[in-house]
């Protein structure tokens, strides 16, 4: 019974990622369903927020890309804030004159605390802004990285629809990478505008769907709701917001159509750095386990998302060692012929197991890479196919900062780098707004220093 059980459940294993990729690519390629108006009316007013540590490659096009996502239907206002930078950024933010932008300087000791403290003194000058014009129910605060860009009319034609209905409390938009020439950063595109927009869509379905850090719009009655700190210090803090807002019982809602673009980190090393960061942030959130069990405002299918994306980083090092043990055995099985109790293919099933362990271990690489090339169109097919075949190795960099992120967390580790950042040879895509053209806006003040 032993020798039959285990290549079944073996079987059903090797099986299932491939089956739960189909089922995600599926649900990524059905069409998208039109954003129904319930006819809140009024202006809403936008503030995006843009956290600025050493940002001096990116920040003049980040601001002013920004600055182009204002209408007169959805007004945006800027607010860049300075997180105690020693590069040329302050000096690049000075240059730029506008009267929809603003700049909170932030120097030491408050500054370099992490971003989740850095937009907490953002948020309390927009909440202290909307108190004292009477705005606070129409406000949305927006957080865009300093390498973000939003595509052109994003917000008039794409989120301010959805914040249309007043039972939705906050948005987070799709993801799109821009420096995809290397392959490093081809195969971040498809994580982030296949795998996440995929798993995006099904959350929206099932009400769970999650904050990034780029691309995130909050309305600010909200984010009051929170005191003064919506963002907390951890190191996923925009996935942990993302919780906090579905624990009491606020609705997120996924706009695949509003997309932003970003850097993606092309370096190995720097890349498994930032994983690292993610995978001990997550292993941090893990705290939040027993509220969404006992939280009667998460749907049962959307608790076991959250649970599944929780529980993954504390699977991945069991499973990682169960994978190594196999592959061990299944080496020692094929060069003794001993089949170690069915575990191991032997005779003339050899070849058929094999086949199907190369099936299994490329298929989900294909199968993203064939569908950015047919549903997003923007890049050649041949490039699409090499990075297929080389997804399996963007995964095991995946496992081996999640060891990292197990050891930082073990060993107490909180800190981490700052993402650098990529020269820019071309402006954001979309219109440009220049201070010449832009109407001032004399009803917001201008704010002051943060010491």
């Amino acid at each position: 019974m032993t020798t039959g059980v285990l290549p079944l459940v073996t079987l059903i294993l090797l099986l299932s990622w491939p089956l739960l990729t189909l089922t995600m690519a599926v649900i990524g390629a059905l069409p998208t369903r039109p954003t129904r108006l319930h006819g809140e009316r009024g202006t809403r007013h936008y503030w995006i927020m843009i956290p600025a540590l050493n940002e001096a490659k990116v920040i003049r096009n980040t601001v002013t890309a920004a600055l182009a996502l204002h209408t007169d239907e959805a007004p945006v206002h800027v607010l860049v804030i300075d997180d105690g930078s020693d590069d040329d950024t302050t000096d690049v933010l000075r240059d730029i004159e506008h009267p929809r932008l603003h700049v909170l300087t932030r120097r030491p000791p408050q500054a370099r605390q992490g971003k989740g403290p850095a937009l907490n003194a953002g948020y309390r000058h927009i909440r202290d802004w909307a108190i004292r014009t009477g705005r606070t129910n129409s406000t949305i605060v927006g957080v865009i990285d300093g390498d973000g860009r939003g595509a052109p009319d994003m917000i008039n034609t794409v989120v301010d629809q959805f914040f249309a209905d007043p039972r939705v409390g906050a948005v987070q938009c799709r993801v799109r990478i821009t420096n995809r020439r290397w392959l490093l950063g081809f195969l971040q595109d498809i994580e982030f505008a296949c795998i996440a927009h995929a798993a995006q869509r099904f959350r929206d379905l099932v009400e769970a769907v999650g904050l990034g850090g780029n691309g995130q719009f909050v309305r600010l009655r909200d984010l009051m709701r929170f005191a003064d700190t919506p963002w907390s210090t951890c190191l996923v803090e925009d996935f942990d917001l993302g919780l906090r807002l579905h624990l009491v019982g606020v609705r997120i809602r996924y706009a695949s159509a509003a997309v932003i673009h970003q850097q993606a980190i092309v370096h190995p090393g720097r890349l498994l750095r930032q994983r690292a960061r993610w995978a001990q942030g997550n292993l941090q959130c893990a705290g939040y386990l027993a509220r969404l069990f006992r939280s009667r405002r998460v749907r049962s299918v959307g608790l076991v998302d959250f649970l599944a994306y929780l529980i993954t980083p504390w699977l991945t090092i069991p499973m990682s060692l169960v994978v190594l043990t196999a592959i061990t055995l299944v080496v020692v099985g094929l060069a003794t012929g001993n089949s170690i109790g069915g575990l191991v293919a032997t005779g003339p099933v050899v070849t058929d197991a094999i086949t199907l362990w190369i099936i299994v271990i490329f298929f989900p690489g294909i199968v993203w890479a064939a569908w950015h090339w047919w549903q997003l169109n923007d890049e050649p097919l041949w490039r699409c196919v090499i990075a297929g075949f080389c997804y399996p190795l963007f995964l095991i960099m995946g496992v081996i900062a999640t060891w990292r992120g197990l050891i930082r967390h073990i060993t107490g580790r909180n800190t981490w780098a700052k993402t650098a950042r990529h020269d820019e040879a071309h402006p954001p895509p979309g219109p440009l707004v220049t201070p010449s053209t832009a109407p001032r806006d004399t009803s917001t003040p201008q704010l002051p220093d943060a010491t």
